[in-house]
């Protein structure tokens, strides 16, 4: 975690957590102001109950304490602001980036009947701002069983996300993957979801690339697709659109493995949340004049989804498989015209 502490007011400390934002104020000069903690409140939203705080005698000095978890309801059951902006961002492998910035206010609610008083108006702003891609309902994050640990800090907290394999253009039937390894060229159909997210945001994938190894950050690596660049043999399906994406690729070996049986990798995606009335602004414009490509930094990994491990053999996908090609060569000059056109038949093996 991580303390914001308001330079404004040093009376507040707001601390944008992974699951819930909270808040800390001095109680003392909530009191020497003749109010007391049941005159405070989120908002002006006096009514509802839950927007409340508590106060906290045990520590020195005591405070006025609320909590609120990170959801779209929570936040604006007390009438906090929820605002998606759009910021240059370099540690961010496209630097147009989206945030959501989360704000409001602590409030005194002054009991005086009368046209006037003599208690001054007293008020705390706070504000926390988190990157889109982890603005989600549950903090639990699992890719095909292995865990993805994030660090808390930023304000960044933990998204739900799965990867899984099919064998199937329906992605229907997951992929299973023999200790021999699959044949080259097989198409592999992966599908990247989120779950609890809210009906506002889609799911993003910036880039998706393969490494020999399990880690995302490693120096050699073969991308599948990224801006506008994409391997010949993959295709990308859905991106953006809904809150999965879905795309296929053939399998292939790594060239350092040449001496081995079997090559093994791992598929990693960068994947992020958009809104939805901006998603089409982020993907690449890839066809004629407007072709639009971002500037390559690093990639996160605590935005990065890696699957299960992926071994391919050395036997080819229809290897057993024979065309006839035909061709018809016609009579060469020197040749007589009665002579007809020649067949040559050849054997491709695929």
């Amino acid at each position: 975690r991580f303390v914001v502490s308001l330079k404004q007011n040093t009376d507040i400390n707001v601390t944008c957590g992974t699951q819930y934002m909270d808040l800390s104020i001095y109680i003392c000069p909530i009191y020497n102001a003749q109010y007391n903690e049941s005159l405070m409140v989120l908002n002006n939203q006096f009514k509802n109950l839950e927007c409340y705080g508590k106060a906290d005698w045990t520590v020195t000095p005591p405070v006025l304490k609320f909590r609120f978890p990170i959801n779209e309801t929570s936040i604006s059951d007390c009438g906090n602001n929820f605002q998606v902006f759009n910021s240059l961002h370099l540690q961010y492998y496209f630097s147009n980036v989206e945030f959501v910035n989360i704000s409001g206010m602590v409030m005194s609610v002054d009991p005086s009947a009368g046209m006037i008083t003599y208690r001054p108006q007293i008020h705390y702003i706070f504000s926390c701002k988190y990157p889109m891609q982890y603005l989600l309902n549950n903090t639990q994050l699992s890719v095909s069983g292995v865990n993805v640990a994030i660090r808390d800090n930023n304000g960044s907290f933990i998204s739900t996300l799965s990867m899984e394999l099919y064998q199937d253009a329906n992605y229907q039937n997951l992929l299973t993957i023999p200790p021999t390894g699959l044949n080259l060229k097989t198409k592999i159909y992966v599908s990247v979801k989120a779950t609890n997210l809210t009906e506002k945001f889609n799911l993003l994938l910036d880039r998706c690339y393969t490494t020999t190894g399990p880690y995302p950050m490693q120096t050699q690596y073969y991308d599948l697709f990224v801006g506008c660049t994409r391997d010949p043999q993959t295709k990308v399906e859905e991106n953006g659109i809904s809150q999965k994406a879905q795309f296929s690729f053939e399998a292939f070996r790594f060239i350092e493995h040449k001496n081995l049986t079997v090559s093994t990798f791992y598929l990693h995606c960068v994947t992020r949340l958009c809104e939805k009335s901006t998603c089409s602004s982020l993907l690449p414009v890839c066809s004629g004049q407007n072709r639009r490509r971002r500037a390559a930094t690093d990639v996160p990994a605590n935005a990065t989804i890696t699957s299960q491990q992926i071994r391919v053999g050395q036997q080819s996908t229809g290897a057993s498989l024979m065309k006839t090609l035909h061709m018809s060569v016609p009579p060469t000059p020197s040749e007589t015209k009665s002579q007809k056109e020649r067949i040559y038949s050849c054997e491709i093996w695929e």
